[in-house]
């Protein structure tokens, strides 16, 4: 009687240990990359957030910021850090209170468009009315006899960087505001504010400190 030969297992082909392994490399492969990107979060860069509200036409300075660490990762670049912040810039727009700072809110002091003045209004303003606020300037002239003629918008679109009550006067109403117009309306509020037209400011729908 004839025994059978002891039957024995095929040699493993090659392309199956191939797979294996490149079945390991992607697993080591999607683990360094979640550690990575839990890494790059958990990294964070100075930058500068606005310290009290800031206006357009306003130069910055360090008094005007405070350093903060934040994680932004690649949008770190995006925003005004101790090391970016060019001597003499002024902002662009309005950033508020605790905003970070981005570059695009920040400009050469050459490329200014807008100014700073002082007016004093005929009548009380909004309590809503703030640093940061945007109003309308209108101007009624004052006209033969001391009656106040039509009011006109005389700046369309201003914005406020600081309002003074005078507490001393009893009806409220000497009320001074400093605000930035634009350059282009300067001479017009200058003319308005020299031949005594009454000034008053209402607060510009949908905008907000």
């Amino acid at each position: 009687m004839t025994t059978p030969d002891t039957v024995r297992p095929a040699p493993r082909a090659f392309w199956a240990d191939a797979r294996f392994l490149l079945g390991i490399a992607l697993i080591v492969a999607s683990v360094a990359g979640v550690w990575l990107v839990v890494a790059s979060a958990r990294q964070t860069a100075p930058v500068f957030a606005a310290a009290r509200t800031i206006v357009p036409g306003q130069t910055v300075t360090a008094q005007d910021l405070r350093v903060v660490d934040v994680a932004l990762g690649a949008a770190g670049e995006t925003y005004v850090s101790p090391a970016s912040l060019e001597p003499g810039a002024i902002a662009t727009r309005t950033i508020l209170e605790g905003e970070l700072v981005p570059q695009g809110a920040m400009g050469d002091a050459d490329a200014g468009t807008t100014t700073s003045v002082v007016i004093r209004t005929a009548g009380d303003v909004s309590a809503a009315v703030g640093a940061g606020s945007v109003v309308e300037v209108w101007a009624a002239p004052t006209e033969a006899g001391g009656e106040v003629g039509k009011p006109r918008i005389l700046v369309p679109s201003a914005t406020v960087v600081s309002v003074t009550r005078d507490d001393a006067v009893v009806s409220g109403e000497d009320v001074s505001l400093e605000v930035v117009i634009p350059r282009a309306d300067v001479a017009a509020t200058l003319a308005a504010l020299s031949d005594d037209s009454s000034l008053s400011v209402v607060p510009v729908a949908g905008e907000s400190r």
